[in-house]
């Protein structure tokens, strides 16, 4: 029973690439930018989703990435050929409390050493990226590694 209470508080985590590049959110956009010595990377929670039978196995974590400030969720939509990664206010709770997995907001989090990677659980194949250098939005894309920058580092809030 513990274990089942564990889960249902969402972890606090900064979100930062190998290069030490941090998300924040600017103007109502989710961006990687070079870290600085008084810069506050936004906080992400990440909620694991209570319905695991009812999605694919073996391909990671299902888990809701939400911000903390301003109260919002990353979700996947799909705009012409391709899926977006967009924000929406809604409470990363009220989605862990939905009687089925809210597909959109859910990607998979695998864990590789040190590194994390997320993949739509909607788009599957697509998967949260940066450009390689300087300041960019967050987008989505199926090139894994190659490219464009699809691995993350966690970092635990004091």
């Amino acid at each position: 029973m513990a274990k089942a209470l564990a889960s249902e508080v969402p972890s606090r985590r900064y979100v930062q690439d190998l290069n030490h590049r941090a998300w924040v959110l600017q103007d109502q956009t989710l961006m990687i930018v070079p870290r600085k010595e008084r810069m506050v990377p936004i906080t992400v929670t990440l909620m694991p989703c209570r319905h695991l039978e009812t999605l694919e196995k073996d391909r990671g974590k299902p888990m809701y990435l939400g911000l903390l400030e301003p109260n919002c969720c990353l979700f996947c939509k799909k705009d012409g050929e391709q899926p977006v990664l967009q924000l929406e206010e809604r409470s990363i709770i009220d989605l862990h409390a939905f009687s089925e997995p809210v597909k959109p907001f859910l990607f998979y989090h695998s864990e590789t050493g040190r590194t994390s990677t997320f993949e739509s659980v909607a788009f599957p194949g697509w998967f949260i990226a940066v450009c390689s250098k300087g300041d960019c939005p967050l987008f989505m894309t199926q090139e894994l590694g190659k490219t464009y920058i699809t691995d993350f580092e966690l970092i635990r809030q004091n």
